[in-house]
């Protein structure tokens, strides 16, 4: 992937993440969206180790 996608794909993780954690914080959350918080994690974790890959 080029790196602006890759930028983009980050930005747009973190977005998710954040209101995500927000909501956990404020409400809880269920358990899909736990999980489904963790893959995003992972996502970006593997988004960012790609980043880095390619500068």
């Amino acid at each position: 992937m080029s790196q602006a996608v890759l930028e983009r794909r980050s930005e747009m993780l973190k977005k998710h993440i954040q209101q995500l954690l927000i909501r956990d914080n404020q409400h809880g959350i269920s358990r899909q969206q736990n999980m489904f918080l963790q893959q995003m994690i992972k996502e970006l974790h593997q988004t960012s180790h790609e980043l880095n890959g390619s500068r």
